[in-house]
């Protein structure tokens, strides 16, 4: 068996220091993190963090910058996340727009009131990207590469 680790996204986005984060139901657990989910096939890092966060809290997200790349092993779902997250601005909202199933709600929280919630994120991850966020870690987007689709192999 080929062992693969799960590919994720997420993005921080800032205004009026206040983070967008979104309250989910997972497996009956209330709980926080951005907004963030899986890679899909044939579509970009960017394009991904772009379409999650629209899905997850109905803004329309402009990345500007890649905060990091992380890896972090679940040891209650015995799986590995890869997960690369942006940071940017949120544009648009469209306060019409469903939210994904399992969102309960899209909110901006400020830095302490996240780490009053600490117990209810979803992995480490959420705070160690905010903090990152924080210190200055941006890299350029032009990091990322992604290349057209070849049939050769």
């Amino acid at each position: 068996m080929v062992w693969k680790p799960r590919v994720t996204v997420a993005v921080v986005a800032e205004r009026q220091n206040r983070f967008l984060m979104v309250e989910e139901n997972i497996q009956g657990a209330v709980r926080f993190n951005q907004p963030a989910g899986h890679l899909e096939d044939d579509e970009s890092l960017v394009n991904a963090a772009v379409r999650e966060c629209l899905e997850e809290t109905a803004w329309q997200f402009k990345p500007e910058a890649l905060i990091g790349v992380y890896r972090w092993r679940s040891a209650a779902q015995n799986d590995t996340y890869l997960r690369v997250t942006f940071c940017g601005s949120c544009i648009n909202e469209d306060s019409q727009r469903p939210l994904d199933t399992g969102i309960i709600a899209a909110h901006w929280l400020t830095l302490e009131e996240i780490r009053s919630r600490a117990d209810l994120m979803r992995s480490p991850l959420v705070i160690k990207s905010i903090e990152d966020y924080l210190d200055g870690r941006r890299y350029p987007l032009e990091l990322l590469t992604d290349l057209e689709q070849d049939n050769s192999l």
